[in-house]
């Protein structure tokens, strides 16, 4: 019987073995973070290298904090100083004058930039911060009626924090839907900043004019005469807030692609925005009782890291070191204008936001048909 030849069927030999499946290629752009042979993180090279000049400029910014003007440290005796051996002018400028409120600048900043991370995130909105919600606003009105009331009872910054805290309280009852709801929540928050500033305006009338120029100044935002109790509240609050934002940050990434695709893939982003919300709650109120509410750190340093990314996801580490360099350039300028002497960081930092709102509508306009 003659058989059909098998030319379907490949000859092999006892030796031959299968050759292997070429490797699914990485996304351009893309690369592996691996922390020991267990972890292996995803990351964008460009946020690798924009977070490592975003660094390099923070450094840059912190010596020249420490050595610019008349009673700045020496360049070359600054590693010395910083390694311990600073003597007179130098130490008192390191520990007392400069050093104290450059570590507040940057922890400040990191806190109001990651806060503005995660509440943008979450509501989905460019223009939206903790300051839109009326945490800032409720700051102020508690530290200035602390200032009226309880002078010598309750520190200012006391007063602030607890203003923080029941402004929150206020808009999160007022929404109905606690901080589920961005939409309501920022309705309620903008009717509570309004009563929050009226109040503050009319203690700042009241009080004596000597007082009410300190409590303006802290009211805009101040790092002046910070101490080293400061630096260790606010850092306090950015070292126990930074792994529980860690944590959101996958959800939140799923949290963008709209709540019905993201509960189909088994988030649930209702939990995430209260958790992302109250999270950003806790750092702006930790930062605003060291620093007083500086205004739009939270709302331009998200946007400066998407722009500079390019790139989608709530960008929580870069949101963190543009914050701090905001605030430390807008304190350097604060501190080394020869134009002005001794204005709040607060004020610099509105010229800054104001520009960049500016820079939003022009951008807008542009885009309107002719």
């Amino acid at each position: 019987m003659k058989t059909a030849d098998r030319t379907d069927i490949p000859d092999s030999t006892p030796g031959d073995t299968a050759e292997p499946k070429p490797r699914a290629a990485r996304p351009a752009g893309r690369g592996v973070l691996r922390i020991g042979p267990w972890v292996a993180v995803p990351v964008r090279r460009t946020s690798v290298i924009a977070a490592a000049v975003t660094l390099l400029l923070l450094c840059g910014a912190a010596v020249a904090t420490l050595s610019m003007g008349r009673l700045g440290i020496d360049l070359p005796d600054l590693p010395s100083a910083l390694a311990g051996d600073a003597t007179g002018k130098n130490a008192f400028v390191l520990n007392r004058l400069r050093g104290p409120r450059l570590v507040v600048a940057i922890a400040t900043g990191a806190a109001f930039g990651l806060s503005g991370a995660l509440f943008q995130s979450v509501t989905r909105n460019p223009l939206g911060s903790p300051d839109v919600i009326g945490l800032g606003a409720g700051a102020g009105a508690g530290a200035a009626a602390a200032a009226l009331f309880l002078p010598d009872v309750m520190p200012v910054a006391v007063g602030a924090l607890l203003g923080a805290v029941l402004a929150m309280a206020v808009v999160f009852l007022a929404t109905g839907t606690g901080f589920r709801s961005p939409g309501r929540l920022v309705v309620a928050g903008i009717g509570v900043a309004a009563m929050a500033t009226a109040l503050t305006q009319y203690v700042v009338y009241a009080v004596e004019r000597d007082k009410a120029s300190a409590l303006t100044a802290y009211i805009n935002g101040s790092l002046s005469a910070r101490s080293w109790d400061d630096a260790a509240t606010i850092w306090t609050v950015l070292l126990v807030s930074v792994p529980l934002a860690a944590l959101l940050a996958r959800p939140l990434s799923i949290a963008e692609m709209g709540d019905d695709l993201s509960t189909g893939l088994g988030a649930r982003p209702g939990r995430t925005a209260t958790w992302a919300i109250a999270l950003s709650i806790v750092l702006s109120a930790g930062a605003v009782s060291v620093a007083g509410p500086i205004a739009f750190v939270s709302l331009t340093a998200p946007q400066i890291a998407k722009r500079v990314t390019r790139s989608g996801g709530p960008h929580l580490v870069m949101s963190t070191l543009l914050g701090a360099l905001l605030l430390v350039l807008a304190d350097l300028a604060a501190q080394q204008s020869p134009l002005f002497d001794n204005l709040p960081v607060g004020l610099y930092t509105m010229a800054v936001g104001g520009a960049y709102l500016g820079y939003l509508l022009l951008r807008e306009w542009g885009k309107r048909p002719a």
